[in-house]
């Protein structure tokens, strides 16, 4: 099922900056720019002005790619939830009653989590009472 509805330019901008800025060539670039700033101290004589530019570049991308990232993260969480609760609504002896699980509050979901948590519990102890029975001769080892 693809989308019937086009991409948002918020959308596409967002993802294309969360590519870009993904990417190692993209780090050189900053480090780059840092070391440039950096050596050119001397030239401004570490002025305010110098420090100010410095200080209000990084102060603004940072600010704005807080939202970008956040955009995307949310964007791609949704898509996994969606990929899994399809996964989980068409497996076999599955409960789906799990479905959409992230829509419940705090305390629901720590009584699920807990509820499952016994169930590996009780699994891991029959697995331990399985390797603590004795062997027989039918079962392919000596006891």
């Amino acid at each position: 099922m693809r989308p019937t509805k086009p991409r948002s330019f918020f959308t596409r901008f967002a993802k294309w900056t969360a590519r870009i800025t993904g990417k190692p060539q993209t780090f050189l670039i900053a480090t780059a720019i840092v070391l440039v700033w950096a050596m050119s101290g001397p030239l401004f004589g570490f002025s305010d002005t110098w420090q100010l530019v410095i200080n209000t570049g990084t102060t603004i991308v940072t600010f704005l790619m807080v939202f970008l990232i956040q955009s995307t993260q949310n964007r791609d969480t949704e898509a996994m939830q969606v990929k899994l609760d399809e996964l989980i609504r068409v497996g076999q002896n599955a409960k789906t009653a799990l479905l959409d699980l992230e829509e419940l509050e705090e305390e629901e979901l720590d009584r699920i989590y807990a509820e499952y948590r016994a169930l590996a519990q009780k699994a891991r102890d029959r697995l331990r009472s399985d390797d603590q029975a004795p062997r027989t001769a039918t079962d392919g080892t000596s006891g």
